[in-house]
């Protein structure tokens, strides 16, 4: 087989009714622009590789031709061939449905047929305008009976919590938290493989194609959501070194803020594969004196296997998204479960 090597992806554009215009500005993608640009997945099993000699390839290919060696070994015991992460951008023109995700219990038993994990997720807020907020949770513990009562005769929205959010905020969405992200907000979202979105509300909205009310998913979402206040919200970032913060950690996914003034020296871990995210700035990936030249918008996915490699640059922010040991985690940087931003 070929050795792997830092893989480029052609991103899935996604043209829901709450998307917007922002984001093919922001990526500088040439016209035609989607009239409703909501989502662009940078790095998901779909998606099909854009460079070197696997082109053509999806990434669940790669999966199960390659298995841990692509991967890594942690999540590899875990779900077999599968590639666990999607990486994303949104851009919230007007508000998402008030919505909640399965964990991978409920997923692999209820929804087993569609291939899909659990859905816990992050969201890094690249841009937010004035007074932008978050729906996240609800505002005090309350009976699920409650909840059913409010989704029935349209009063949901009443129970839930909203947070502000400003641009560099890191907000987490473990499985089972009601949300939604409101007008206004541009984000980067880490997440476990996963479509499964189960609406409780949708502000009687109607789908642009057929005309038709937006389905609700009330039974399935009664039967996951927690039914109390968030405490995940801006978390606050726990510095490194003087080039990296980790911005949230939990057994799904971990997410690094890179900040790169020259160059940073690293190696990929065995047990998982990486995938960095430029969210500003320019930025060159070195590896085996072979340079990929990053910008602004563009993902790579480095193999559990590709060694050591070099990030240089003078202006560019990454996001470094991959599947940690949290208790050896935990253990390296003296702090306890649920301290800042690691979650067992």
């Amino acid at each position: 087989m070929q050795q792997l090597y830092p893989i480029l992806c052609e991103p899935r554009l996604v043209e829901p009714l709450w998307g917007g215009q922002r984001l093919a500005s922001w990526l500088d993608l040439p016209p035609p622009h989607p009239e409703r640009l909501g989502e662009i997945w940078l790095i998901f099993d779909s998606n099909r590789v854009s460079n070197g000699v696997l082109a053509g390839m999806t990434i669940a290919d790669l999966a199960r031709m390659y298995g841990p060696a692509l991967v890594g070994t942690r999540p590899f015991a875990r779900y077999g061939a599968d590639l666990p992460l999607l990486a994303k951008f949104i851009d919230a023109a007007d508000r998402l449905s008030v919505q909640v995700h399965p964990d991978d219990e409920y997923a692999h038993t209820y929804e087993a047929h569609t291939g899909f994990h659990g859905k816990t997720e992050a969201w890094y807020i690249l841009a937010a305008e004035p007074n932008a907020t978050v729906t996240l949770g609800t505002r005090t513990r309350i009976e699920r009976e409650a909840l059913a009562t409010a989704i029935n005769d349209g009063t949901v929205e009443e129970l839930l919590a909203e947070q502000p959010v400003q641009a560099g905020d890191l907000i987490f969405v473990p499985a089972g938290t009601i949300h939604a992200i409101n007008a206004g907000i541009m984000l980067f979202e880490i997440q476990q493989k996963s479509d499964l979105t189960y609406r409780l509300y949708d502000y009687n909205r109607r789908d642009a194609r057929t005309g038709q009310l937006r389905p609700l998913h009330i039974e399935q979402a009664l039967a996951v959501s927690r039914l109390e206040p968030a405490h995940t919200a801006r978390l606050r970032p726990l510095v490194l070194d003087e080039q990296r913060e980790l911005l949230v950690a939990c057994p799904s996914f971990a997410l690094e803020r890179w900040q790169i003034q020259g160059q940073l020296t690293t190696t990929t871990d065995p047990a998982s594969l990486e995938i960095l995210t430029v969210i500003a700035g320019t930025a060159q990936l070195i590896w085996q004196q072979t340079i990929l030249e990053l910008r602004q918008g563009m993902a790579v996915l480095l193999p559990a296997t590709l060694g050591e490699y070099q990030i240089v640059s003078n202006d560019g922010v990454l996001l470094r998204s991959y599947i940690p040991d949290v208790p050896a985690l935990i253990t390296s940087v003296g702090v306890e479960p649920g301290a800042g931003p690691i979650f067992l």
